[in-house]
């Protein structure tokens, strides 16, 4: 392939992983204004390097006229869940989309590598929009914990330091490691509960302080600096208390008091229709 092909063809890869990062993030951010726990944490993505899909080919004895229908993940999208459970959760909601289609899943939550390796992968088809029309790739989609991720990047960078060939007692200390890493998501899966909790409590929170802000912010329109200044001061007041209950009281507050503001700047401004004018 000429060198300069290269960016011709990774460009509809650099779009599918810019468009499916910004897809993940949307359905993060929609759980979370709906105070639901989020089964995506973070999401990132990547394309392949050239070198990377050079080295992928020479391994595999992959011809360039069977690049793209052969190495499944020059587009990659890697989404990170806080617990084991939002894996699956995040594997049906892929399979829910009308915009990608699932062809391929590797498993390797039920059947870990040798290594110690956990993850989901799922190989679907995403369709780009260029400007010589749709075209389908592939994305591979992984789908790990927080945990799981802090392993895989870890034995990421040992299989680049030593070139894929790990010494025997690094392979040891890595499946030591992983066993842990298991651990640790089996116990975060205990306190799961509350944990979650917690978060929608927090975020139910913060919804209700933007949400007040907001409508505190609307009343200037409606009357005088100084009336606004006093409820600021009872907002401050109540969200030192730390108590949700009063919150959401002070919200339903402000619907009638704007209500009442906005009453009286009308009256105010309809000429009296008895006076004769």
């Amino acid at each position: 392939m000429e060198i300069q092909l290269w960016k011709e063809l990774l460009q509809p890869y650099e779009q599918a992983v810019t468009e499916l990062t910004a897809k993940f993030n949307c359905l993060r951010d929609e759980f979370r204004k709906n105070n639901q726990h989020s089964p995506i944490e973070t999401v990132s993505g990547r394309v392949k390097t050239v070198t990377s899909i050079l080295e992928k080919m020479q391994k595999k004895g992959i011809d360039f006229d069977r690049l793209e229908e052969e190495i499944e993940d020059i587009a990659g999208i890697r989404i990170i869940c806080q617990f084991v459970e939002d894996i699956e959760k995040v594997t049906v909601l892929i399979r829910r989309r009308y915009d990608m289609v699932v062809i391929e899943k590797k498993d390797y939550l039920a059947n870990h590598k040798s290594s110690g390796y956990r993850s989901y992968h799922m190989i679907v088809w995403y369709t780009v929009e260029t400007i010589n029309g749709p075209k389908q790739i592939h994305v591979e989609i992984q789908i790990r914990t927080m945990a799981m991720n802090f392993w895989a990047t870890t034995e990421h960078s040992l299989q680049y330091k030593y070139k894929g060939v790990l010494p025997q007692h690094v392979s040891k200390q890595l499946e030591v490691i992983a066993d842990s890493v298991y651990q640790l998501d089996t116990q975060m899966s205990r306190v799961r509960s509350e944990i979650i909790d917690a978060e929608n409590h927090s975020e139910t929170r913060t919804n209700l302080i933007r949400d007040i802000v907001t409508r505190i912010e609307n009343l200037y329109k409606v009357t005088s600096h100084r009336e606004v200044e006093k409820i600021q001061d009872e907002f401050y007041r109540i969200f030192k208390m730390n108590d949700i209950d009063e919150l959401k009281r002070f919200q339903r507050h402000l619907d009638v008091l704007a209500e009442g503001f906005r009453a009286q700047s009308v009256d105010y401004t309809t000429p009296d229709s008895g006076n004769g004018v």
